[in-house]
This record gives structure tokens, C-alpha cells and sequence, in this order.
């Protein structure tokens, strides 16, 4: 079974491979059929191909040989028209250099012209020098003659007469000088005056400042006369111990149900009469409670400094002041100059120059600042060594001022030059304040030594026949000689007078120099 099953197995399979022979034989031919007509087409293929590309280069060198032709002609053209270009650049240069040489012949005949115009004039001018030679020699001559004729007539040398001439024409010149200045002076003065008068007319007008001069003196009245008893003590202990804690002085006098309190510093006045009328009031008088009551009112006024430093601020719109010297400012309330109130005339020395400022279109919050401040240094003067100019630079300049406020404080009495317009301002406003009729007070000695010295001064000048001081010395007449004094030397001599006095004399405001020249001639009729 094994045996037949293998034999038929073998068989099918020797069949299979005799058919797998067979059909590899046949695929074999048929694809060599198929190469054999891929071959021939494809050669038809490459024929044609090549039949076309040599018709494609046929084409090419044709049209290759006529666009050599083409660009062979075009090059030609080119160096043709480039050849013409050329003739013509070659006869344009030629023109042109034809033309700078016509130029240079006519530059040529110009300059040989000229020269022999030249020569022609120099001739003439040395005919000229030798005819002014002659001229000269000649005058000179004539100027010798005449010059010792003159000497002769006149009796006088030649450095003589040089001498009278140049004195005679410095007189000369001194009078047009002093006539051109005086004009000049007149006509600045006018318009510097109406413009002037118009700023601070309108200054004083918005100020409506109504106080007077104080004094050194306060008075505190009394319920009854008994009271001075009290006041005085047993064996005068009571008015000792107040005199003693205040630093003033008590006068107990006649006068009925008053006591006068007397000091020259203004903040010591004020807290012994406090005192005084605290005491009074409390009825309880003997050194320890003086003592206490005494303290009591220092504290209350030093407190009162401060607010009426900070309103006095508030008033003129200054700010920003350091706290010290809102303190000084208050401290203005209690000092006087010539019986002014320092912190009154202060403010009112802000208003004014504040409403100046804002009319000159300058800086109003510098202007008073610096017009608040100017005399800050006054409530100093008492306790420290130096002016109020010096003691006010140095407060502010401790504190923090600018510098421009601090050149307001320190150029109001001109002691350094103004460096800004408010400066001068401040200045104005400080003397139009002191000023004012009513403001300030002075000791009637010192008025009458200032009355004398405005007299002596005016007097001391060569010239001057005599002098008067009218209007409370705001005014000196000068009556001068009119023989030795001309209407030109006057106008000088009366700023001379005026610049002398500035510098010798204090003096609140100002003081008018006029100066009077008359000429009179008298004849009787008989």
C-alpha cells in the first residue's frame, strides 16, 4: 500500500515537474518575442529623435548666423555713432579753446591799457606831491609868520595859548556835559516819576493800614488806690520780687488808680503787665505767687508768638516758613522801630510790595517773602552782637531761606547790591511804610541834630549863600550865589548834596534837595 502510494506520488510528481519545464520554456520564448519588439520600436524611436535634432540644429545655426549678423551690424552703428560723437567732442573743445584764446588776447590788451593808465597817474600824482610840497613849505612858512605875529599882538607863548585853549574848551565841554545830563536827568526823572507815583499810588490805595506809634511805656489801671499799697508790700518786697522776676520797672506815682510799667523791650512789658493785672485780679499778692504767675503769663505769650507769627504768615500768604521763624516773626509784635510796630510795618512792607510785584509782572510770593522777613533780625539786636541786617541774613540763611529772599533781607539798606527786581521792591515798599506820616517817631534831640546836619552838609559846598530845612526835614532849599554858580552847575550840585547826604545821615523815607539860583536886577525911575 506504502509502496504503490509512494509510486503514484513520484509519478505526480515527475508529471508536475515535466509541466513546470515545459511552461518556464514557453514564458521564455514568449518574452524573448516581446524583447525583440521593444528593440525594433525603440530603434524607429531613436531614428526619429535623430531626425528631428538635426533638423532642430539646422534651425539653430540658422538662427544662430542671423543673430550674429544682426549684433555685427548693430556694433557697427555703434562705433560709427560713437565716432561722430567723437568728431563732434573734438570740435567743441576746439571752439572752446579758440574762444580762450580771443580772451586771453582781450585780458591782454585790458591789462596793457591799464598799466599805461596806471603809468599815466603816477606821473600825474608825483606832479601832484611835488605841487603840495611846494604848498606845504609855503603854508608852513605863512603859519610861522602869522604864529609869531599872534605871539607878538597877544604877549602870550605857544604852550600859553594851548593851555587857554584847552581850558576854555573843558569849560566848554563841562557846561554841554552838565546841560545834557541835567536834561537827560529831567527827562528819565519824569517818566520814572509819573510811572513811579502811578505804582505806589496804586499800592497805597489797596492798603488800608491804620496804627500809630507806640511807646515804651504801658499803664495798668487799678480797682482802687489801696491796690498800690499791695502791689508796693511790706517794706517794698512785692514791687522788688516783680521787678526782679519781670526785668521791668514798676512807677508808682500821684497819678489816681494807675501804675505805669516801664522797659524798652516791648516782650518784657507785655508779660509784667499781664502779670500785673493777673495778680490784681487774683487778689493773691506776695513774692511766690509773683513768681508763678510770672512764669504762668511768659509761657501764655510765647505760645501767642507762634499763632501770631503763623497769622502774620496766613496775612501775606507767605509759606513754608521754618517754625523757628514763624516764632521770630511773632516775636515782631512785641518791638518797635521809632515807635512803629515791627510785625505791622512788616506786613504792611508785604502788602506793598506784593501789590508792586504783580503790577511789574515779577514773582509776588519772593517779593513778600522777603518784605515779611526784611527785619527779622530786629527782634535780635537785644540778645546778639551786630545790625538787624546781619543778625536777619544769618537767622535766614540758618534756616533755609533762598538765596534771593536772603539778598532782600541783607540790600534793603543797600549794604550789597540788589540781585533781583524784588529786591528793590522790598526796599521801596520799606521806606514808602516808614514813610508815612503818623508812622514813625523819633527823639526830639535826634530830629534836631538831623535838622543841623542837613544844614551843615549843604552849607560845606562851594557856592551855597545859605541853606533851610523845611516839612519836618523832608526838604533842604540851597540858595546859591548866581556869579559863582551857573543853571548848569546847579543841577549838579543838588545831586552832589543829595549823594552826600545818603552816605552821612540815617534818615526814615526820603529828603528833597532843591537847589535855588536867582538873578535880579534892580533900577529905580526918578
Amino acid at each position: 500500500m506504502s509502496q504503490s502510494l509512494l509510486t503514484s506520488l513520484l509519478g505526480g510528481a515527475f508529471v508536475g515537474l515535466v509541466a513546470a519545464i515545459v511552461g518556464i520554456q514557453l514564458y521564455i520564448r514568449k518574452q524573448h518575442r516581446s524583447a525583440t519588439g521593444i528593440e525594433v520600436a525603440a530603434r524607429r524611436e531613436a531614428d526619429k529623435l535623430i531626425a528631428d535634432s538635426r533638423k532642430d540644429a539646422e534651425s539653430a545655426k540658422t538662427a544662430a548666423v542671423l543673430a550674429g549678423k544682426e549684433d555685427a551690424l548693430r556694433m557697427r552703428e555703434e562705433a560709427e555713432r560713437d565716432s561722430e560723437r567723437r568728431r563732434e567732442d573734438l570740435k567743441h573743445q576746439e571752439r572752446r579753446a579758440e574762444d580762450r584764446e580771443r580772451a586771453s588776447e582781450r585780458r591782454a590788451e585790458q591789462l596793457t591799457r591799464q598799466e599805461e593808465t596806471v603809468v599815466s597817474k603816477l606821473e600825474h600824482i608825483v606832479e601832484q606831491e611835488v605841487a603840495v610840497a611846494k604848498e606845504e613849505k609855503a603854508l608852513d612858512t605863512m603859519l610861522r609868520t602869522q604864529r609869531e605875529k599872534l605871539e607878538r599882538i597877544s604877549g602870550m607863548g605857544k604852550d600859553a595859548a594851548r593851555q587857554e585853549v584847552l581850558r576854555r574848551a573843558e569849560e566848554e565841554a563841562k557846561s554841554e556835559a552838565a546841560a545834557l545830563a541835567r536834561d537827560i536827568k529831567e527827562q528819565t526823572k519824569r517818566t520814572a516819576e509819573r510811572e513811579g507815583k502811578r505804582l505806589v499810588a496804586m499800592a497805597a490805595q489797596r492798603l488800608a493800614s491804620d496804627y500809630t506809634a507806640e511807646s515804651t511805656v504801658a499803664a495798668v489801671t487799678l480797682p482802687s488806690d489801696e491796690m498800690k499799697g499791695r502791689i508796693i508790700g511790706r517794706e517794698g518786697r512785692n514791687i522788688r520780687a516783680f521787678e526782679t522776676a519781670t526785668g521791668v520797672d514798676v512807677i508808682i506815682d500821684d497819678t489816681p488808680d494807675t501804675v505805669v510799667i516801664s522797659c524798652f523791650n516791648p516782650i518784657r512789658r507785655e508779660v509784667a503787665r499781664r502779670s500785673l493785672e493777673a495778680l490784681i485780679t487774683d487778689g493773691r499778692i506776695h513774692p511766690g505767687r509773683i513768681e508763678e504767675v510770672v512764669e504762668k503769663m511768659r509761657t501764655e505769650l510765647e505760645a501767642q508768638l507762634v499763632e501770631l507769627g503763623e497769622e502774620a504768615a496766613y496775612d501775606t500768604g507767605v509759606h513754608g516758613l521754618h517754625p523757628e521763624m514763624i516764632k521770630l516773626v511773632g516775636r515782631m509784635r512785641y518791638r518797635t522801630s521809632y515807635g512803629q510796630n515791627i510785625l505791622e510795618h512788616s506786613k504792611e512792607v508785604a502788602w506793598l510790595a506784593g501789590s508792586m510785584a504783580a503790577e511789574l509782572k515779577c514773582d509776588v510770593a519772593l517779593a513778600k517773602r522777603g518784605a515779611l522777613l526784611h527785619d527779622i533780625g530786629k527782634v535780635l539786636t537785644h540778645e546778639s552782637e551786630g545790625t538787624h541786617v546781619e543778625l536777619g541774613v544769618e537767622m535766614a540763611t540758618k534756616y533755609g531761606e533762598a538765596a534771593l529772599v536772603i539778598n532782600c533781607i541783607h540790600a534793603h539798606h543797600d549794604d550789597v547790591p540788589h540781585e533781583s527786581t524784588e529786591s528793590v521792591l522790598v526796599q521801596t515798599a520799606d521806606a514808602i511804610s516808614g514813610s508815612r506820616p503818623g508812622a514813625r517817631r523819633e527823639a526830639f534831640e535826634t530830629y534836631v541834630k538831623r535838622l543841623t546836619r542837613l544844614e551843615a552838609i549843604a552849607n560845606a559846598f562851594d557856592g551855597v549863600e545859605k541853606s533851610n530845612v523845611i516839612q519836618a526835614g523832608r526838604e533842604i532849599r540851597v540858595v546859591v550865589h548866581p556869579e559863582r554858580v551857573d543853571d548848569a552847575k546847579a543841577a549838579s550840585l543838588s545831586d552832589e548834596i543829595a549823594r552826600k547826604v545818603e552816605i552821612e545821615l540815617q534818615y526814615p523815607g526820603q529828603i528833597k534837595v532843591v537847589v535855588i539860583r536867582e538873578t535880579r536886577a534892580v533900577d529905580f525911575a526918578r
